[in-house]
């Protein structure tokens, strides 16, 4: 996969080329800066730092890595948050953009970068994951190489900041009460109803494995239970359609073309171009290149991938899912927050994989 997020200490990880949060002046700062400088040994790294000079912020420079396991070492001066009126934004993507072109231009296959900035510098999380994520996807549309974003620290540290939050705040927003509703409604007989209802909402709460399931989501959804069992006898009358649909019938309604062909028809449709589905999807472009032919079979995580890169709103993610043999299931977490990315109108696999990675749970890359 072109984009991943790996918990590490960046010292260690296997790659080309790290970037590391540089000091502005010629001097080993704190933190991991501090780290890196240790790891590959200080004067010899020092005396190279001292060729590059001073870098203003938003200028990049790079030496080799002398004791680490990678090639080299691309230093980034990163912007210091001041309200963001001061050209924050545009200096922090240009870290990013040049630490990337640097790479390439020295031969890089692959880059691991800390989230640069949003630390001791104060940048808000939220925005330094959106200038990293757009920078990334960008260069991935016309360059080729694994791009690894690397948080240090416990598995409690969250790097998702207000994204994750918001992503939380829809799951927990009447999410057990719309669920129950829709996937049980009242067009159901009332005791298979209030049967199925009940395991839906003892396996959503106890098995779904939120971390802050609250003894009011339980309440709530028991009072929906209890809308259940107060239905009347009239309430159980099950319609049934007019009119059995025949066999043949119900052959000559299935959609005949093949999943690739459905993708491809799709991209066209929507005016994209392939490499920019593949690359918001954060899928490699050999991957793509054997979906569009047929040669293999898309995991279901790999096709919610692919929904986000063509940019489909709701409806068209669901169908798009049953076309592929899947569907979204509302008691899995990770389904639950792609759902929230396409609702929001948020279509980068990218920042999907870090709130999951927040969430523990598995990225839809893997």
């Amino acid at each position: 996969m072109p984009f991943q997020i790996i918990r590490n200490d960046i010292t260690k990880v296997k790659a080309d080329v790290i970037v590391n949060t540089a000091n502005p002046e010629v001097a080993i700062g704190g933190g991991v800066d501090s780290a890196i400088y240790k790891a590959a040994g200080e004067e010899k790294l020092l005396a190279a730092r001292c060729k590059i000079g001073r870098l203003d912020p938003g200028e990049v420079g790079i030496t080799p890595a002398f004791n680490l396991g990678v090639k080299y070492i691309i230093h980034a001066s990163g912007p210091w948050w001041d309200g963001g009126d001061h050209g924050e934004a545009e200096l922090l993507k240009a870290c990013y953009d040049k630490s990337l072109e640097l790479a390439y231009k020295h031969k890089c296959k692959s880059i691991a970068f800390p989230l640069l900035a949003t630390g001791t510098y104060g940048f808000p999380q939220k925005l330094g994951i959106e200038i990293a994520v757009d920078s990334f996807t960008r260069f991935l549309t016309e360059h080729e190489m694994e791009i690894f974003l690397v948080v240090f620290g416990q598995k409690s540290v969250r790097i998702s900041g207000e994204l994750g939050e918001e992503v939380r705040c829809y799951i927990d927003d009447d999410y057990v009460t719309e669920t129950l509703d829709k996937e049980y409604g009242l067009e159901r007989p009332r005791d298979r109803r209030r049967e199925e209802a009940s395991f839906h909402a003892a396996d959503y709460i106890v098995s779904s494995g939120f971390e802050d399931i609250s003894d009011e989501m339980e309440v709530e959804a028991e009072e929906v239970l209890e809308e259940y069992e107060e239905l009347g006898p009239e309430d159980d009358i099950e319609s049934a359609p007019e009119k059995a649909e025949s066999l043949d019938d119900a052959l000559k309604s299935m959609y005949t073309d093949s999943f690739e062909k459905h993708l491809q028809q799709l991209i066209n449709k929507k005016g994209l171009k392939n490499s920019e589905v593949y690359a918001t999807a954060n899928i490699s472009k050999q991957y793509f290149s054997k979906l569009i032919k047929g040669q293999v079979k898309p995991s279901k995580e790999k096709v919610l991938a692919l929904a986000v890169g063509l940019r489909l709103n709701m409806d068209e993610a669901v169908d798009f899912l049953r076309l592929a043999g899947y569907a979204f299931s509302p008691v899995s977490q990770t389904d639950v927050i792609v759902e929230y990315f396409i609702r929001h109108q948020d279509y980068n696999v990218m920042k999907i994989d870090i709130v999951l990675f927040d969430y523990g749970l598995d990225s839809l890359s893997n």
